[in-house]
């Protein structure tokens, strides 16, 4: 199986609009999508949303604070 990079665009019903065409036809193909993470802004608005949010306000019961930093093991970046 060989790879192929197309871009494109998921319209309003969630079909995949390529930016070009391919020269590939025919044939039937596997499709992973990349899909680029959310924005800074949008993550600070779901931040600041659950840090006022009530539903969470448990969290602020020191009965809550069952571990601490020397809970668990580091994570390690090496593989």
């Amino acid at each position: 199986m060989k790879a192929l990079e197309a871009t494109g665009f998921l319209d309003d019903n969630g079909v995949l609009k390529l930016d070009n065409p391919l020269q590939i036809i025919n044939q039937r193909v596997k499709v992973i999508l990349l899909i680029p993470e959310q924005n800074e802004v949008e993550n600070k608005v779901w931040i600041k949303a659950m840090a006022t949010n009530a539903a969470f306000d448990f969290l602020k019961d020191e009965a809550e604070d069952i571990y601490s930093m020397n809970d668990g093991k580091p994570i390690s970046s090496e593989v």
